[in-house]
């Protein structure tokens, strides 16, 4: 951790979340790029080495054989490899002392849950569950063979899609309120990893600042929320700045 990070403003945001009644945290493609999970979208999102079209819910309809090969190998090849990094493990720990009530993250990767984190809303579902495409019944991917495509439901041999939302499909209702919920009741919100490119999980934060919550940011760059709603902006890697501020929590810095 460079020393410029070791700042007031570090100690303040401590501070704040040590003070605060009730810590929501909202998380993005930033933090498990440190888990070597490479965004979707810019110069070197997975979007410019694959066709969003897999994606695309009547394309996958249409062409599930073709659909599932590059969904196989983005998701479960390559992302099932994917471990939890520092920064998930200092928001299970801050959850783990009472500081940090829930997580809304907009990753489908179960990296939060990996680390050991609770109350963990998924607002864009999650791929280590498949569901059925006729009867909606759930499955855990490793219970799944995938090396015969597309995977079929026991019951009624339908074709089985990752249960994350697809282009074309609208946020879960559930995870869609239980978010509105959270930031209804926040009084401090933590932004990491996330740009607010995405809509509608980037109308959340703007929830609890409209309500009166603080905002802290922590990301690489600044971003749509930085000169708008954010009171306290970090710029850095999340595997770095949380473990600090757990450290200045717990009084271990």
């Amino acid at each position: 951790m460079q020393t410029n990070f070791l700042t007031s403003r570090l100690r303040d945001v401590a501070e704040m979340i040590h003070k605060s009644d009730y810590t929501v945290a909202i998380t993005g493609a930033g933090i498990s790029a440190e888990s070597g999970i490479p965004p979707f979208r810019g110069e070197n999102g997975l979007w410019s080495k694959y066709d969003p079209i897999v994606l695309e819910l009547n394309y996958f309809y249409q062409n599930p054989v073709e659909a599932w090969e590059v969904i196989r190998e983005i998701f479960y090849d390559f992302f099932g490899k994917a471990k939890p990094n520092a920064a998930h493990y200092s928001l299970t720990h801050l959850q783990e002392s009472g500081f940090l009530q829930e997580i809304v993250t907009q990753n489908i990767d179960n990296l939060h849950h990996a680390s050991g984190g609770s109350n963990i809303i998924e607002f864009h579902g999650s791929s280590v569950k498949l569901i059925c495409t006729k009867c909606g019944e759930i499955y855990d991917k490793d219970k799944v063979n995938l090396d015969e495509l597309p995977p079929r439901c026991d019951k009624d041999q339908a074709v089985l899609k990752p249960d994350f939302i697809f282009f074309g499909e609208g946020i879960p209702q559930e995870a869609y309120q239980k978010s509105i919920e959270a930031f209804n009741k926040a009084k401090l919100v933590i932004i990491i990893g996330t740009t607010g490119e995405v809509a509608p999980a980037s109308s959340l934060p703007y929830i609890a600042k409209k309500n009166g919550a603080k905002i802290i940011e922590i990301n690489t760059e600044s971003t749509s929320f930085t000169n708008s709603i954010t009171d306290i902006f970090l710029k850095g890697k999340a595997g770095d700045v949380l473990p600090e501020i757990e450290k200045l929590i717990t009084g271990k810095l």
